[in-house]
Parts: C-alpha cells; sequence; structure tokens
C-alpha cells in the first residue's frame, strides 16, 4: 500500500524541486522521472509499513493525513539521497517523521480515529487498599 502519491509530493515541494530530482537524463531537468518518484514512494511505504505494522493491520482502511506527510517527507529524503545536510529542512522534516512512526509502533500515537465507544474496562470493580496497622494512635500516645 503506497501512502502518498506524486501529486501529493508535487503539492508539497513543488514541480520545479521533483523535477530536479527525478530527471537524470536530460540537462537542464525538464521533467519528472515517473519511474523515479515511483521508487522512492515505493521505498517509503515500504519503510512506513515496517512501523505502522507492529500496531495496526495493513494495509489501513483510511490514510490519515498525518501518514500522508510522513510519507512524503520520507520519499524526498529518498529523492535526496546523499545531498541532504545534516541540519537542513529536510533533515529535520524526515527526523520527525521516524519519531512519529516510532511512536506508532509503541502505542503512544494512535492513527485510527476513535469511534466514539467507550474504552473497554479493566479487570474489576473493586477497588482494594493494603496498609500496615497504625504506628501513632490515642492509645500508643497517651501519656505524651
Amino acid at each position: 500500500m503506497v501512502y502518498c502519491t506524486k501529486q501529493d509530493l508535487v503539492d508539497r515541494f513543488g514541480e520545479l524541486e521533483l523535477t530536479q530530482l527525478t530527471d537524470r537524463t536530460n540537462r537542464p531537468a525538464s521533467v519528472i522521472d515517473d519511474t523515479v518518484v515511483n521508487r522512492a514512494i515505493t521505498d517509503a511505504a515500504a519503510f512506513l509499513d515496517g512501523y505502522i505494522g507492529k500496531a495496526y493491520a495493513l494495509p489501513l482502511e483510511s490514510v490519515p493525513p498525518s501518514v500522508v506527510k510522513a510519507a512524503c517527507d520520507v520519499a524526498r529524503y529518498y529523492l535526496h539521497a546523499r545531498g541532504v545536510e545534516k541540519d537542513s529542512p529536510i533533515q529535520r522534516a524526515y527526523d520527525q517523521a521516524l519519531a512519529l512512526l516510532r511512536d506508532v509502533a509503541k502505542g503512544q500515537v494512535r492513527l485510527v480515529e476513535d469511534t466514539g465507544a467507550a474504552p473497554p474496562q479493566a479487570g474489576g470493580t473493586d477497588v482494594q487498599f493494603v496498609s500496615p496497622d497504625r504506628i501513632f494512635s490515642r492509645e500508643t500516645l497517651r501519656g505524651y
């Protein structure tokens, strides 16, 4: 399952950037190479599946916007290949996507919207308290 499309990448990053990243035959770059874009999208989807699959059954019924953004950021990172500097916005976006995916895998972030159903109840309804006997009481403090 893919989580983003070529159009998602164009909408987020612009046609010029995708043209420059994918057109490896024409100089100057003039067209978006669909093969290169599709490879990056497929690789990003496989990467996301590794994390999302730990917490959810795949394929997802619907793709939340946060997953689309993460997929776009990962695909863009892949398109840049070795050209990403350590503190660049592209690296930061990739790191944020990775952090989101790790949280999803740990169950700290939910991707699926709540259906409005009540959460399942915990085991029993009784609460028990256990404490040691009182040390100080009226009887033990008599005479002070």
